[in-house]
């Protein structure tokens, strides 16, 4: 049985800073047992999942929401790193991003994210769309142990 009393660390690797603080309003709204913490790129997102300076204090994520567009090291590099980290490979990630490209839902799919979501660009989907997300990955998911 889950257990649900169990706080889930959720780590938000995202530059846009509107976009990160919409994300912790609904989670926070939603009073859900997970801390959510934020990386503005990827460089900081490997030291995060990695446990490196400065973040060697921080717990192990249970769950990625990675943007694809980022500086220094974008969200497909950040991908390919997790998957080919033996320590983080079975971590899940879901893409989230402004593309709605189909190639990069296939690309995405191919390096073995475990969800894709695109961004909508109205702030009332946008909400739905974390409400989901949260619903859905904390709730009926089984996230495999940190």
């Amino acid at each position: 049985m889950h257990n649900m009393v169990t706080s889930l660390n959720i780590l938000l690797a995202e530059d846009n800073l509107a976009d990160a603080r919409l994300v912790k309003e609904v989670m926070r709204e939603g009073k859900f047992l997970a801390t959510l913490h934020h990386v503005e790129d990827g460089v900081e997102a490997m030291a995060f999942l990695r446990r490196q300076a400065p973040y060697q204090d921080k717990p192990r994520p249970d769950l990625l929401l990675l943007d694809l567009n980022m500086p220094r090291k974008d969200g497909w590099e950040v991908l390919d790193d997790i998957r080919a980290d033996a320590d983080l490979s079975g971590l899940p990630v879901i893409i989230m991003t402004t593309s709605d490209v189909h190639s990069d839902v296939q690309r995405a799919y191919d390096r073995h994210a475990n969800c894709f979501l695109t961004k909508p660009v109205e702030l009332e989907d946008f909400i739905r769309m974390i409400t989901l997300l949260k619903d859905f990955w904390l709730t009926a998911v089984r996230l495999p142990p940190a």
